[in-house]
């Protein structure tokens, strides 16, 4: 079975145009890299938990922040590694400025026996959905294109 993974969306409408809400990776592999590198947040979760209490719950991890409302599925997509990932869009807002991630150990450089402790998310942002398009991982581009969809369907 695939490793799955299940994430939120948040999303918001500012002067007449929508943007969503993308964390960037924390640690060393990561640093120096923007396009391609953000993502929603999300995280594994095992067969026994529902993946919408799953994707709020990493949300939480992640951005130290709740998140209610009425959540919109997306469809499932599927990364380049094979991780299959259920998202949901949200509306909300909140500050990047105040996103607090949980963190988490890993040996670096690999193989060297020296451990350090990194953030899970470095930073967060607002972009606009072309933007989004560019800074998100390939394959969850697709989750903005659907929220688009959703969104132009509800609105007409």
């Amino acid at each position: 079975m695939p490793r799955q993974s299940a994430g939120i969306l948040l999303y918001r409408i500012q002067n007449n145009q929508t943007e969503v809400f993308l964390v960037h990776p924390g640690g060393p592999y990561f640093l120096n890299k923007d396009l391609g590198a953000w993502s929603i947040p999300k995280g594994e979760y095992p067969d026994d938990e529902e993946p919408l209490t799953a994707a709020r719950r990493e949300f939480a991890e992640e951005t130290g922040q709740t998140v209610n409302g009425t959540f919109l599925p997306l469809p499932a997509i599927k990364q380049k590694g094979g991780k299959v990932v259920q998202a949901w869009a949200v509306e909300g807002n909140i500050d990047p400025e105040t996103v607090v991630s949980n963190t988490f150990r890993m040996e670096y450089p690999y193989k060297s026996g020296k451990w350090i402790t990194v953030p899970e998310v470095d930073k967060a942002a607002w972009f606009d959905l072309e933007t989004a398009k560019a800074k998100i991982n390939a394959a969850q581009a697709a989750l903005v294109t659907a929220l688009e969809q959703v969104l132009n369907t509800n609105a007409g």
